[in-house]
């Protein structure tokens, strides 16, 4: 059966992706049973909605993140702002289509998410590529951070308006629902280009 490539974007900061990229997780027999492919293409949320680096994850924004991960069943440490994940996007461009790239992304995600680490804090990228065994000064950060806003701007003509945006062909599907409800989607999507 052919393979069929859904990309992800998301972006480091928001909660709701490291929702999303664990609900998908628990989702990889059902996606290897579809022949899905997800192609997680990190972009920078800010350059799409123009919310301030740095400001306050507060009120019915953090009540609903947190409420969608309980719902969904993954455990978070919510940042208590909204963090700068530029860099970390940039690097995970740059190791794209390599292991270290999946790597890169589990780390990042579970420091954020898990042990309540910042992007924005320079140790802490430093400090996860270190865990990898990865040596950050070999990466080009300048040219990977200008794919970054490349990315974002592909998204934002795709009418991505938020993250996770799931692209089902050339429709934008945002957010995350239970599995059930994912699964059902993607069937239909695939079942579709498939016929």
């Amino acid at each position: 059966m052919e393979r069929l490539q859904v990309r992800v974007y998301y972006d480091f900061a928001s909660t709701l992706c490291y929702v999303g990229y664990r609900v998908m997780a628990r989702m990889q027999v059902e996606l290897d049973a579809l022949a899905l492919e997800l192609t997680w293409t990190p972009l920078d949320l800010v350059g799409i909605t123009g919310w301030p680096r740095g400001a306050a994850v507060e009120g019915p924004r953090r009540d609903n993140a947190l409420r969608v991960a309980q719902e969904l069943g993954v455990a978070v440490t919510m940042p208590t702002r909204w963090l700068d994940s530029r860099r970390a996007g940039a690097v995970a461009l740059a190791l794209a289509g390599t292991p270290r790239e999946v790597a890169w992304r589990e780390r990042v995600f579970s420091g954020v998410f898990e042990e309540g680490r910042a992007l924005d804090e320079p140790e802490a990228l430093d400090d996860f590529a270190r865990d990898l065994g990865l040596d950050l000064t070999s990466v080009d950060v300048a040219a990977a951070s200008e794919a970054l806003s490349e990315r974002t701007r592909e998204a934002r003509a795709a009418e991505v308006t938020g993250v996770p945006t799931f692209m089902l062909g050339r429709w934008p599907f945002a957010g995350i629902q239970e599995e059930h409800t994912m699964r059902s989607l993607l069937t239909r999507w695939a079942e579709k280009q498939r016929s």
